[in-house]
């Protein structure tokens, strides 16, 4: 069955974001413990200071003001988790997503309109938010019309129960909430890199670019990052060679510091909590977000920051694949298009 966000909430919604219900918290008796201790499959990322923020005319007010920012060097993860590692950590861990668990109406109650009727038990099932393309032009902020609650969707089925990673094991890993995320990374002796740790990194050395490779439109062949290419939702051209769906790592050229798919392919969970205005009084030596996260479109659904954009980023859009491009949504949301990277000490 698929389920219209329509059902949950009227609300209107920024650009790009896409909230999804609050559900049953992972059991404390199962909270994953650190294993790996490699630096494996990650990157150096040197030191340095940097002009954090928009620096095209297609930034977003919470991407002002442009400010100076230093960090200290880390080791991050080449690509984004994949399929592959996601399995050997539930393997290792009896993990169970978030997707994977039943909706909690008394906690998701809070982040709808007061009034809003509890939905039947059965569309409080497990499910996850999976892109249903319109068949033609549709009002660009109203995101209920291309996304939709689907029962059985999760990280083993990400288009569906009728879906799966078979063959997708290189893919990265989707569906995964902030707390998936996170949790993986305790497993791994790993942690969510930082707003600014993530920015620093994708822009790969480059001084005030548009994107990771530079400023040249990512919609210039040959094509540098996994894109909606045509008329969004309805018209994904697929000129990158992806049709609305991600891409192995590595299919597309790393930046400067060797990491893949920094712009593009799936939204990368960061650490920090979001604020619209916290780029108005960021301290300069490696920030760390927010004690609290506050989003004035949503002010009672707290927030952690999103970055890179995915593969449903379209200029016509929200051009979310710039590397000043923030987005931001509910720790205990997952989608298709979201994903995740961790970074090390």
């Amino acid at each position: 069955m698929v389920i219209s966000l329509a059902v949950f909430s009227q609300a209107k919604i920024p650009i790009c974001h896409v909230p999804a219900p609050t559900r049953l918290k992972q059991l404390s008796s199962t909270k994953p413990k650190p294993t790996l201790k490699s630096y494996q499959g990650m990157k150096r990322i040197p030191a340095g200071i940097f002009a954090m923020g928009s620096h095209d005319t297609q930034g977003r007010s919470d991407e002002f003001p442009v400010h100076k920012v230093q960090v200290k060097s880390f080791w991050m993860d080449e690509t984004e988790v994949t399929n592959a590692a996601f399995a050997m950590f539930v393997k290792a861990t009896g993990y169970v997503t978030t997707a994977e668990k039943a909706i909690d109406w008394a906690e998701f109650s809070k982040q709808v309109p007061a009034g809003t009727p509890k939905p039947a038990d059965s569309l409080l099932a497990p499910s996850s938010l999976v892109f249903v393309p319109t068949t033609g032009p549709v009002d660009l902020n109203d995101y209920s019309q291309w996304w939709a609650f689907k029962r059985g969707a999760d990280w083993k089925h990400p288009e569906g129960p009728e879906s799966s990673i078979k063959g997708r094991e290189n893919h990265p890993v989707v569906h995964v909430s902030w707390d998936d995320a996170a949790a993986y990374a305790r497993w791994a002796g790993k942690r969510l890199p930082t707003e600014a740790e993530w920015e620093w990194a994708s822009r790969g050395g480059l001084k005030d670019k548009i994107y990771p490779w530079g400023d040249e439109s990512v919609n210039t062949a040959p094509y540098k990052a996994n894109s909606f290419q045509g008329h969004f939702p309805y018209e994904d051209q697929a000129l990158d060679g992806y049709k609305t769906t991600t891409a192995p790592v590595k299919s597309f050229l790393a930046n400067g510091y060797g990491l893949y798919d920094t712009a593009g392919n799936v939204w990368e969970w960061c650490s920090d909590w979001y604020r619209s205005d916290y780029y108005q009084k960021s301290p300069v030596l490696n920030p760390k977000g927010p004690s609290s996260s506050h989003d004035p479109d949503e002010p009672g659904v707290p927030k952690r920051v999103m970055r890179g954009g995915s593969f449903l980023c379209n200029d016509g859009y929200c051009s979310s694949y710039r590397s000043s491009a923030r987005m931001k949504s509910s720790p205990d949301s997952g989608l298709q298009h979201t994903g995740f990277r961790c970074v090390k000490d």
